[in-house]
């Protein structure tokens, strides 16, 4: 779960490259796109930390 959760997080970032790099050219429709990748960024990350979490609170396997 915990990696699964980890390479969503890695794609979402990949994707959002191309408009954060026109963002800053100045482009400001590939602004708002990258503002949105990075809420999707966030949303990923904050999935990461409920995965590390509940495998912290999960018991032992035996």
């Amino acid at each position: 779960m915990i990696m699964q959760s980890y390479e969503k997080l890695i794609a979402a970032v990949t994707s959002a490259r191309e408009d954060l790099e026109k963002a800053a050219g100045g482009n400001r429709a590939a602004g708002t796109r990258a503002r949105k990748s990075m809420q999707e960024v966030r949303s990923a990350a904050q999935e990461v930390r409920i995965a590390i979490l509940a495998g912290r609170e999960a018991p032992p396997k035996a």
